[in-house]
């Protein structure tokens, strides 16, 4: 098939890499990127960081007009897509206007989980996944602010480092038993509740809001623990919602997110999907779908790729990070490892201690934890890859440098 015109539906991380990756391998034909908000592709990292604490020099945009004229793509924003025709290949935006494609990317991303008993007191409730909603945050985060945050998820935890470092009196809530559960062990969600609690962070686990009103000027949360917190503000992050609207009206395959085989194709084989919207399909397991910058990147590389019918990219473990209180964590492969197990000293004086954690499964390295230690990264990322026999003796030994040992 000749391929004339690409779609890219969705101006994320995505949507950009996608539109990078295919004109770097020669595809010279039409791109289009349709994106519902009125910015160029940005980043989201930045959003619970750099644009909330130094918004006047925080760096978002991914690619600029003037690239994305030097690349030919032709943009179109504020004007989202409304439906997919699969069989006649098009696709209608929200002004009524339709498009042609011979292949089409979805990457529209999620939305915010909701919270109607938070989001009923309508006003000084936010969240927290797009542009205008960290503007809006910087005008909330001031000094002395009462700031309440339901979940204490990567996103939380981000939030309540920049409040407190904006002056705000900071409670996070979790429901777990422990924070960041879902993404990390128990040992470093330990340590780093530790920290925020240093820094005069309210963590509060295994607890929950049941009821939120307004009092006067003021928000009333009830807890499952029979407490009350006074707030100013509410910040939630309870997770996303796929944004699988498109797909599902254009009859694609859908379990929550949009169903992609290996290649990022959906159910029909002119149509892909890559980023917080897809769930890759794992043989007997259910299928998998991964939030992260670099998962949205490689996926974005694998679709420009089969559709230019060359060699996917290596396969390589899941790999993300975060910054919170000015310490850098870095996380690779499969963090519901059987055993984890440290080289180094987590209980150094400050937030500038170093360490690593060693996620070991039958035997073998399966996952890294990197904190304040970005360049042993590196090496715990080949460690994973080519599936190291763990050798508590050697691995744990931090006089022996990684580098020499993987």
């Amino acid at each position: 098939m000749s391929l004339s015109h690409i779609v890219i539906i969705g101006a994320g991380q995505a949507g950009a890499n996608a539109i990078l990756e295919l004109r770097a391998h020669g595809y010279e034909g039409n791109l289009t990127l349709i994106g519902d908000e009125p910015h160029l592709p940005y980043e989201r990292p930045p959003l619970s960081k750099e644009v909330i604490l130094t918004p006047g020099s925080a760096r978002v945009e991914i690619l600029s007009a003037e690239k994305l004229e030097a690349l030919k793509v032709t943009v179109i924003t504020g004007n989202g897509a409304e439906r997919i025709d699969p069989e006649a290949h098009l696709i209608e935006l929200e002004n009524g206007e339709t498009i042609g494609y011979d292949k089409l990317l979805i990457a529209t991303g999620g939305a915010p989980r909701r919270l109607p008993m938070l989001d009923r007191l309508e006003k000084q409730v936010y969240t927290l996944r797009n542009l205008e909603d960290a503007r809006k945050l910087v005008t909330v985060f001031t000094a002395e602010k009462r700031i309440v945050l339901v979940g204490g998820g990567v996103i939380g935890l981000e939030l309540a480092s920049s409040a407190s470092a904006k002056g705000c009196r900071v409670t996070v809530l979790e429901q777990e038993s422990m924070v960041m559960k879902r993404c990390a062990p128990a040992a470093l969600g330990e340590y780093l509740v530790g920290r925020h609690r240093a820094q005069g962070i309210d963590i509060r686990l295994a607890t929950g809001v049941t009821r939120a009103e307004w009092q006067g000027e003021e928000i009333h949360l009830s807890l499952q623990d029979d407490q009350t917190l006074v707030a100013d503000a509410v910040v939630y992050g309870i997770g996303i919602v796929p944004n699988v609207q498109l797909a599902t009206t254009a009859g694609l395959e859908v379990d929550g997110a949009i169903l992609i085989d290996k290649h990022c194709q959906s159910s029909h084989p002119d149509i892909y999907a890559a980023g917080d919207v897809a769930a890759r399909r794992n043989g007997a397991d259910r299928p998998r779908r991964i939030e992260t910058w670099e998962n949205a990147n490689n996926q974005a590389a694998i679709f420009a790729r089969h559709v230019l019918a060359l060699e996917p990219p290596a396969a390589r473990a899941p790999w993300f990070w975060t910054d919170q209180l000015g310490i850098n964590v870095q996380f690779v492969g499969d963090m519901a490892a059987a055993q984890w197990h440290v080289r180094g000293d987590m209980a150094g004086p400050d937030t500038n201690s170093a360490f690593s954690l060693l996620g070991v499964s039958d035997g073998t390295v399966v996952a890294g934890i990197t904190v304040n230690q970005p360049r042993e990264m590196r090496n715990l990322k080949k460690m994973v890859d080519n599936r190291v026999c763990f050798q508590p003796e050697t691995h744990l030994d931090t006089s022996r440098d990684l580098r020499k040992i993987v």
